[in-house]
């Protein structure tokens, strides 16, 4: 059974919308960028809305080991350049595809080391997947927690050892990489998150022992979480009991906010889905890079 927040990635890959200019897209990103592109994140829409050139950036993939595991992941920074800011960029349940590679890129404008891992590499390929549920079934409800944590432990290593400033990382995170951005921001050395529409509450498991409403109060870093009013996977008293939760802890806990858009569905910020909102979207953008600024990730 899909928890809420991928059942709400899962919503908007609408049946009919696939097109032959899409599918050719996919086909060309897969190749561009040397990760795969997800399928199941089809369908897009005819135009991203944003595209961002690799000019001046040093951009592609990379590899670090962690537990004898090589995991892939896609960089992208100012070319020649070192002692950068260092942005985590953590994936939807869609893997890294063109939309989170292209973040990465937006952020290497804007004077980061951006490095997104695959962090379902030990489970699977997502780009292999049609179906969101059987990609859901079979990679995504297998990845575990403390996995996810000790690869983005060895990006924070990999970036800090080829260009990146161990002062100044920061962290953000969409959907599945939202609740991600959370609980990195309570285990690893960041000094800030940003966390987008990522869920707040859930039933503990072996692989998912906790949830962000519980590791709250340990906050080590102030996370922004951006979300939408119309997100009905992620409902307003959820985020009621995070800022409860937040208000009794750290002082990293307290000062982290929220902001809530009105009438923004989920995933207002993928912006090659039918769910994007542009207004939310770039308004979420300014807001996550005032945030590191504030924070001193830059």
């Amino acid at each position: 059974m899909l928890s809420d927040d991928h059942r709400q990635d899962t919503e908007a890959l609408l049946p009919g919308r696939t097109t032959e200019a899409g599918a050719t897209r996919r086909l060309a990103l897969q190749t561009a960028i040397g990760l795969g592109y997800a399928a199941a994140a089809a369908p897009l829409m005819a135009q991203t809305a944003i595209a961002t050139p690799a000019d001046g950036l040093t951009a592609g993939e990379v590899s670090f080991t962690v537990g004898g595991f090589k995991v892939p992941a896609y960089r992208a920074a100012p070319a020649g350049k070192t002692g950068l800011p260092v942005v985590l960029v953590i994936q939807e349940i869609f893997g890294v595809h063109e939309y989170i590679a292209d973040t990465c890129r937006r952020f290497a404008k804007a004077g980061y080391l951006a490095i997104a891992p695959q962090l379902y590499a030990r489970q699977g390929d997502a780009s292999k997947y049609t179906e969101a549920a059987k990609l859901m079934a079979e990679i995504v409800s297998k990845v575990p927690d403390a996995q996810v944590m000790a690869d983005l432990d060895g990006a924070v290593a990999w970036a800090t050892a080829n260009g990146g400033d161990a002062a100044r990382i920061g962290i953000t995170g969409f959907c599945w990489g939202g609740r991600i951005t959370w609980l990195y921001a309570a285990h690893g050395p960041v000094k800030a998150g940003v966390a987008w529409y990522g869920r707040l509450v859930g039933q503990a498991s072996d692989l998912t022992p906790k949830h962000p409403v519980e590791i709250a109060p340990i906050l080590k870093a102030p996370v922004l979480g951006l979300y939408g009013e119309k997100d009905t996977g992620i409902p307003l008293d959820t985020i009621d009991k995070m800022k409860a939760a937040l208000a009794g802890g750290t002082a990293a806990a307290k000062a982290s906010e929220f902001v809530v858009y009105p009438d923004a569905p989920h995933a207002f910020h993928a912006d090659y889905r039918p769910s994007y909102r542009k207004e939310a979207a770039d308004d979420g953008w300014k807001r996550a890079l005032a945030w590191f600024k504030a924070n001193g990730v830059v």
